[in-house]
């Protein structure tokens, strides 16, 4: 009988791009990495070596110093070794919205508990870059048109996985929870969607605020349990 574990890296280990991508954009896939693959396979055998259902928290898309090159979300491969025991040979680079997350996730009790109850993911599933930047899916509107129907296809196969419906927690509280609260009217996978500030706005704008923010985390995800 397959685990949570096996059926999220499964999923992950599947994504492909299958709709058009317009020029000077590219795709992050860092399960095209045998060594993502691996940390990966380490990573949801240790947490989710199970059948328990998780409440899904929905960032934005990977982006290039985390998930970009690790395969875990909003984890840099610093996180990765330090925080989550996966020693790994990915460059040591720390990503802002990582460092935020771990804080959280540190707080609320460590790891262990953490992935037993939540299950970190992004409204897009694939990363992408423009001119060695990050993108969001909804900086470009073409992008964000062409890439609806896989968003549609990713959120139910994730869902199948052993994600709750009862509520979905959205990371970011302007865009990326417009189109997931759109895309919910009609598709309704959700009861209800609990948005949140974005850890990259929280560390680039607020950080002096970042003790606010993490109560804030807190409360709401002590509230879910």
């Amino acid at each position: 009988m397959t685990t949570f574990g096996n059926r999220a890296f499964d999923f992950l280990n599947s994504l492909q791009p299958n709709f058009s991508i317009p020029d000077k954009i590219d795709c992050l896939l860092p399960f095209e990495s045998d060594e993502v693959k691996i940390v990966n396979q380490v990573f949801y055998e240790k947490y989710f070596n199970d059948n328990n259902s998780r409440i899904a928290i929905l960032g934005i898309n990977p982006g290039r110093f985390g998930a970009g090159i690790t395969g875990v979300n909003f984890t840099d491969p610093i996180k990765l070794e330090s925080n989550l025991g996966i020693k790994n040979t990915f460059i040591k680079r720390n990503e802002l919205s990582s460092d935020f997350v771990y804080h959280v996730i540190n707080n609320f009790g460590g790891p262990e508990i953490f992935y037993s109850k939540f299950y970190i993911s992004s409204v897009c599933p694939i990363g992408f870059t423009s001119n060695g930047k990050n993108l969001n899916y909804y900086d470009d509107k073409i992008l964000k048109k062409n890439i609806s129907e896989f968003i549609i296809h990713c959120l139910a196969k994730q869902i199948e996985i052993g994600l709750k419906t009862t509520k979905v927690i959205c990371l970011g509280e302007g865009l990326n929870f417009n189109f997931l609260n759109e895309l919910n009217k009609e598709y309704k996978f959700f009861e209800e969607i609990i948005p949140l500030p974005h850890p990259r706005f929280i560390m680039q704008y607020r950080r002096k605020q970042i003790n606010d923010y993490l109560e804030i985390y807190l409360n709401t995800l002590s509230n879910q349990e």
